[in-house]
């Protein structure tokens, strides 16, 4: 009897319902809690980083001792074997470490950057890249990824949008959540699996001026409607672990924001997985002004539910300070310890501590590399096509310039976050095209410029030489992976260095170019659309990423990528995002007026009677979704088959996708809403909705969404999910600027 009360004060202490957990956790949780020191029960609480190969004789006394619950960034599977020998078999209770790393986009096979993958639109790419990931990870001993990153991100200057999945929220939750299955897969005892954690809780995506670490403020009512919906949907998907965001919130730092953690995150969603802090972050709350030093710093995140420090050591240094004041209760760090016992459990860490290595494949075997290569080329985005440029065709060709400081550089192409990718795994632009092309096709090579940020033109000769020895000249620019990523942001969005003066001496040639971007973040175009025939956004492509492009630029697949997130016209327009509000004063073309339009000396009430720049037009160069492929693509005939749901109902809509081509397509349509009047002002438009659909040359292609009416919801005055009557408009197409509109009501 005593048993069964201590389980089920225990589900409810952790927040989750009694039968969602195998009861023998529970017991086993309360027996081990019971015989454990506070010294223990702090070393559960702390994550430590080593020098990478290495045990210092400090850690192993500490190991040894019991004071240590993970580690971070050790990759060498003989250095994990050994630390997590020295934990299971030399330590008095034996409870296993975590080994955490930022597996982002891959281990050795490295992926497309995560906002690269949410171009392919597909949550089965990802969760494919995802579960590669993972089994490179676990090979080497790693059991916990710091990964999905779920901050929406509507600031390009912001270099951490290269990690995220855009914009949207809707669509950040699907890709979010198939990465978490991907690493986490139906068990997370599996021998393959590693534990996710969704990041940053929250808010971190709309850092001020873009600048990471930044200040957010975001009212609640958008906070729960847009920022918070990809993380109760990993909550929701149970993903292992979550990780507060550096920034503070509207006053108060994630890491010590005890609204954030303890009302919403664990009482109103009820999520018992592990919270973990971001790297020093519960010490730099004294630093955000928020706390007074590292001991009130401890205070501050233990009150708000910090269950894992990493790296910095308030926790270990104030925690019995802090008990024998009364400032915090047993209770407190008794609970942030069966979260983390709790999680090791899950993943059968006390029964399986050590990684099976006789059970892995070999890295980058010839599987992961042919995933890589159907990520890549899937995330690629085709954004302009003069006259079809594009596909090549080798058989037209005798000469092909291949140039820029991106088209041979196998760690360029890798992004951001790359551990422990290795260049000399890649296949560069130049590799795929030489051995395509071999003695059919000259392939003359220049790079330029010495790296993207160059300034020097005197490779300009030798390139312009190479142009005008060939029929096409194929440019591979953009910028180096170290320009976006962590504490990366940019106020200047424009191809860095010398670059615009590179196309445009390749321009004076006459020769037809075809632009390859590699970044970690959407670029101002505008400055050189003109100058380029086709442009095809290739992210940073990963390992794969050279025979990827070339696939793609010769025809042998077509491009499928659609944009995760609006290109400005200029940086002066950010944040500009599809799902903006209406406002009262909405511009449309009629009502805009250009900078040069304006009369001299005309009267103030002439102008400024919209919601727009008058220095550039309202709408951004390419749209949230955008994204051609090789093809004539039609919607037509959009039927409304439910123009009256009610809130147990679903919304039906027919369309017809018509591919005028010979060639075979693959799109994914996309379905939008509207709600016209509601009690707190809703977006123009609301991504609900996509599908991938193949559609053979010559032929029609009907689909159909259907939407349930629970979908509609969202957040009113009162912080209330509701679903409200009235009229709603929505719109299928290839982007969130799709015209072909229907409407419905809700009863």
């Amino acid at each position: 009897m005593q048993t069964a009360k201590m389980a089920v004060s225990l589900s409810l202490l952790l927040g989750i319902n009694h039968d969602m957990m195998n009861t023998q956790y529970l017991d086993q949780i309360s027996d081990l809690l019971d015989q454990m020191t506070l010294s223990e029960k702090i070393g559960q609480l702390s994550q430590f980083q080593t020098p990478y190969g290495q045990i210092p004789e400090n850690f192993k006394q500490q190991l040894q001792n019991g004071d240590v619950g993970s580690v971070l960034n050790e990759a060498d599977l003989d250095t994990i074997t050994e630390m997590q020998r020295i934990a299971v078999e030399e330590s008095r209770l034996g409870i296993p470490l975590l080994f955490g790393r930022d597996v982002i986009h891959g281990f050795k096979t490295v992926f497309p950057i995560p906002l690269g993958q949410a171009a392919t639109w597909s949550e089965t790419l990802v969760e494919q890249a995802a579960r590669v990931s993972a089994i490179e990870a676990r090979s080497s001993g790693i059991n916990w990824t710091f990964s999905p990153m779920i901050d929406i991100s509507r600031d390009p200057r912001w270099g951490r949008i290269a990690e995220s999945f855009g914009e949207d929220h809707w669509l950040t939750s699907k890709l979010g959540n198939a990465m978490v299955d991907g690493y986490q897969t139906d068990n997370l005892k599996n021998h393959d699996a590693i534990a996710a954690c969704a990041k940053h809780f929250v808010g971190y995506g709309a850092a001020e001026s873009g600048r990471d670490y930044n200040s957010v403020n975001i009212c609640e009512n958008e906070l729960r409607n847009v920022y918070l919906t990809p993380f109760k949907s990993a909550c929701d998907n149970k993903a292992a672990s979550m990780m507060a965001a550096f920034n503070d919130l509207n006053g108060v730092p994630a890491s010590g924001n005890e609204w954030l953690m303890q009302d919403v995150l664990r009482t109103e969603w009820g999520y018992d997985g592990v919270m973990l802090s971001d790297w020093d972050s519960i010490r730099q709350l004294s630093i955000h002004g928020f706390t007074e030093n590292d001991k009130a710093s401890a205070l501050a995140g233990i009150n708000a539910g910090i269950d894992m420090e990493m790296v910095s050591t308030t926790y270990a240094d104030h925690i019995e300070q802090l008990l024998s004041e009364g400032k915090i209760k047993t209770s407190q760090i008794d609970t942030m310890v069966k979260r983390i016992l709790l999680l090791k459990f899950k993943m059968g860490l006390f029964d399986a501590p050590y990684t099976a290595s006789e059970k892995f494949p070999e890295l980058v075997n010839d599987q992961h590399r042919q995933i890589a290569k159907e990520v890549a080329r899937n995330s690629c985005v085709l954004l302009q096509n003069k006259h079809n440029v594009l596909p090549l065709a080798k058989d037209d060709l005798s000469s092909v310039a291949l140039i820029g400081p991106l088209a041979d550089d196998g760690y360029e192409q890798l992004g951001t976050w790359i551990f422990d990718g290795d260049e000399q795994h890649s296949v560069t632009c130049l590799q795929a095209l030489k051995a395509y092309l071999g003695n059919d096709v000259a392939l003359n090579f220049a790079k330029g410029l010495a790296t993207s940020r160059t300034t020097d033109d005197s490779g300009f000769n030798e390139a312009i030489t190479a142009v005008k020895q060939s029929d096409v000249a194929v440019l591979v620019l953009g910028e180096e992976s170290i320009l976006s990523g962590e504490a990366h942001c940019r106020t200047n969005l424009d191809l860095p260095g010398a670059q615009h003066a590179l196309i445009r001496a390749i321009k004076a040639t006459g020769t037809p170019i075809v632009l390859v971007v590699m970044a970690g973040r959407p670029l101002t175009l505008t400055p050189i659309m003109d100058d380029v025939d086709a442009i095809l956004y290739a992210w940073h492509p990963g390992t794969m990423g050279g025979e990827a492009i070339k696939e793609l630029i010769f025809g042998e697949y077509s491009p499928t990528g659609k944009l995760p997130v609006s290109f400005p016209r200029n940086v002066g327009q950010i944040p500009i995002y599809y799902n903006q509000k209406h406002t009262g004063k909405p511009v449309t073309d009629d009502n805009w007026a250009f900078i040069d339009d304006i009369p001299v000396r005309a009267e103030q009430t002439s102008m400024g009677m919209n919601s727009a720049h008058i220095d550039c037009h309202f709408t951004p160069l390419f749209p949230f979704g955008f994204g051609l492929t090789y093809g004539e693509l039609s919607y037509q005939n959009l039927q409304v088959k439910t123009p009256s749901i009610t809130p147990e109902g679903a919304l039906i809509v027919d369309v017809e996708l018509v591919n005028d081509s010979q060639r075979d397509i693959i799109e994914t349509a996309q379905l939008y809403i509207r709600d016209l009047h509601a009690s707190v002002t809703r977006p123009v438009r609301e991504l609900k909705a996509f599908k991938r659909v193949e559609i053979k040359a010559n032929s029609r292609q009907p689909i159909t969404f259907i939407l349930q009416a629970s979908e509609l919801s969202f957040y009113n005055q009162r912080m209330q999910k509701v679903l409200e009557p009235g009229l709603f408009h929505c719109w299928i197409g290839g982007d969130s600027q799709a015209s072909l509109q229907g409407e419905f009501r809700v009863i």
